[in-house]
C-alpha cells in the first residue's frame, strides 16, 4: 500500500488533517504546539483508492524542546519510508525558518511533494498563500484542515501522484494485536524498540514521553503480530492537562482492541496500585495478559529472589493469578525473547477453541466426583457443556438448576477447565444455563 508522510513545523495542522484523512480522532489534537511526538500510522480511502497515512511530529531546531532531536529523525525516517510527502505550511504566519528548512530536506530527498497551505478559512486568506511558490516546490493547494475546505482537490492530487497499487488484500488483515500498557516510566517504548530492532519510538528519562497508541507491525523469530505502544497510564488525580486525559483514553481504547496485553511493571516498586487498576481493566475486558517486570538489572538479587517476587505477585492479581511472568530488562536486552515466546502462547490459548466431545469427556467426571453441593434438598446435575463463539475462552454448562450453582462452585469448574486445557494467561468465563 502507498504511503503519504505529512510534514511540517509544530501546530500547523498536520494531526488535524491527519484524524480527517483517516476518517476518526485518532492522533491527539490540542492548541499546545508538540503534540504529536513518533510517527503515527492510519489508512485513508479516496474515489476507491485506499493508502496509508503517516502523521509526524512538528520539525524544529534551536528550541527547549527535550525530544526535538529524536522527533527530527522521526521526520527524516517517515520521508524516507513515504512515496509522497505532503509538506504543510500555515497561511496566517508566511514561511517561517523552519519551513526553509524543510523544504530544502525535500528538495533534496527527491520524493515528490505535495505543497499545502493550511488554516485558509476565509477568501481573503487567499492572498497570503502566493508567497509559498518561493520555496521553489510546485504548485500550491489551500485548505483548511479544521472545517474540511479544500481537502478534496488536496486528496484528487494526491491520488494522482502516488504510485499504482496492485489489487491485493491487506497482508495484516487478521493479525494478533499486543498492546504494551503500564504507568508512566516503565520501559515500553523501549521493549518496543528493543523487539523490533530500530528507534521506533521516541525514548527519553522523561515520564509521559509517548502520548499516543503507536502500532507497528512485528515479524521476526517466527512470530507476527501488531505491537502498540501506549502511554502511560497515572491515577486520575494525578492527570494535571488535557493532552494526558487523551493519551490515557487512547491507552484504553489499545487495551479494548488488543488481544493480549503485556503489562510492564517497574522492578524497584512491584505491583502498585494503579499496576492493578490497569490489571483489571484488561481482565474487564476479558483480554489476554502477560506480566513483564523491567529493570530487573537494578535489584539484588539471591537465589530465591525471583521465586518470592513472584509468589508476591501472584498473591496480589489473585483470583486470576494463571498469568506468564518474564523479569527482563530492556536496556541489557535479557529475556526479550521469552516476552514474545509468553505473548505467543497466551495468543494461542486465547483463541483456542475445544471440541465439545473432548469438553464432556474430560470435565463429566470431574463433575461427577466432584458435584455441586445440593441446595435446600435439591440435586443439581449437570448434563453438557459446550464452549461459545467468542473471542476469549467462554463455555456454558448446561444444568437442571442453574439459580443454585454459586461461585465458588463456578471457579471450581475454572479451575478444573485450567487444568484440563492450557488457558494460561487468558479469563474465562463460565455459565451457568437451563438445560
Amino acid at each position: 500500500m502507498s504511503l503519504l508522510a505529512i510534514v511540517g513545523r509544530p501546530n500547523v495542522g498536520k494531526s488535524t488533517l491527519f484524524n480527517r484523512l483517516v476518517g476518526m480522532r485518532q492522533a491527539i489534537v490540542d492548541e499546545t504546539a508538540g503534540v504529536t511526538r513518533d510517527r503515527h500510522y492510519g489508512k485513508c480511502e479516496w474515489c476507491g483508492h485506499e493508502f496509508s497515512v503517516v502523521d509526524t511530529g512538528g520539525w524544529s531546531s534551536g528550541s527547549d524542546d527535550a525530544f526535538e532531536e529524536e522527533i527530527r529523525k522521526q521526520v527524516v525516517i517517515a520521508i524516507e519510508e513515504s512515496d509522497l510527502v505532503l509538506f504543510m505550511v500555515e497561511a496566517g504566519t508566511g514561511i517561517t525558518d523552519y519551513d526553509a528548512e524543510i523544504a530544502d530536506l525535500l528538495r533534496r530527498s527527491g520524493k515528490p511533494v505535495v505543497l499545502c497551505v493550511n488554516k485558509v478559512d476565509s477568501g481573503d486568506k487567499i492572498f497570503d498563500t502566493y508567497q509559498f511558490y518561493s520555496l521553489g516546490l510546485g504548485e500550491i493547494w489551500s485548505i483548511s484542515s479544521a472545517n474540511g475546505s479544500g481537502t478534496g482537490d488536496l486528496l484528487d492530487e494526491i491520488v494522482r501522484l502516488l504510485p499504482e497499487e496492485s489489487s491485493e488484500v491487506d497482508p495484516y488483515e487478521g493479525l494478533p494485536h499486543i498492546a504494551i500498557v503500564g504507568k508512566p516510566n516503565v520501559g515500553k517504548s523501549s521493549l518496543t524498540n528493543a523487539l523490533l530492532g530500530e528507534d521506533r519510538n521516541i525514548v527519553t528519562p522523561v515520564a509521559g514521553t509517548t502520548r499516543d497508541s503507536i502500532s507497528s507491525h512485528y515479524n521476526k523469530f517466527g512470530h507476527e503480530f501488531i505491537l502498540v505502544d501506549t502511554a502511560g497510564m497515572r491515577r486520575k488525580t494525578k492527570v494535571s492537562e488535557d493532552l494526558e486525559f487523551y493519551s490515557v483514553m487512547r491507552a484504553i481504547r489499545a487495551i479494548e482492541h488488543a488481544d493480549v496485553c503485556i503489562l510492564m511493571v517497574d522492578a524497584a516498586n512491584g505491583i502498585e496500585a494503579q499496576d492493578m487498576a490497569i490489571f483489571n481493566l484488561i481482565q474487564k475486558n476479558k483480554k489476554g495478559c502477560v506480566v513483564v517486570v523491567n529493570k530487573w538489572d537494578t535489584i539484588e538479587k539471591d537465589s530465591k529472589t525471583m521465586k518470592v517476587y513472584t509468589e508476591g505477585i501472584k498473591a496480589r492479581l489473585a483470583p486470576f493469578n494463571d498469568v506468564p511472568i518474564i523479569f527482563t530488562s530492556v536496556t541489557e536486552k535479557q529475556r526479550i525473547l521469552d516476552v514474545l515466546d509468553a505473548t505467543a502462547r497466551v495468543y494461542d490459548n486465547y483463541s483456542r477453541k475445544v471440541q465439545t466431545s473432548v469438553l464432556n469427556e474430560v470435565m463429566l467426571p470431574e463433575i461427577e466426583n466432584y458435584p455441586p453441593p445440593a441446595w435446600k434438598g435439591k440435586y443439581i446435575k449437570i448434563k453438557f457443556i459446550t464452549q461459545l463463539p467468542t473471542a476469549c475462552p467462554t463455555f456454558a454448562f448446561f444444568c437442571n438448576l442453574p439459580q443454585y450453582v454459586k461461585e465458588p462452585y463456578k471457579r471450581f469448574l475454572e479451575n478444573k477447565l485450567r487444568e484440563h486445557f492450557d488457558l494460561t494467561g487468558c479469563p474465562v468465563q463460565i455459565f451457568i444455563r437451563q438445560k
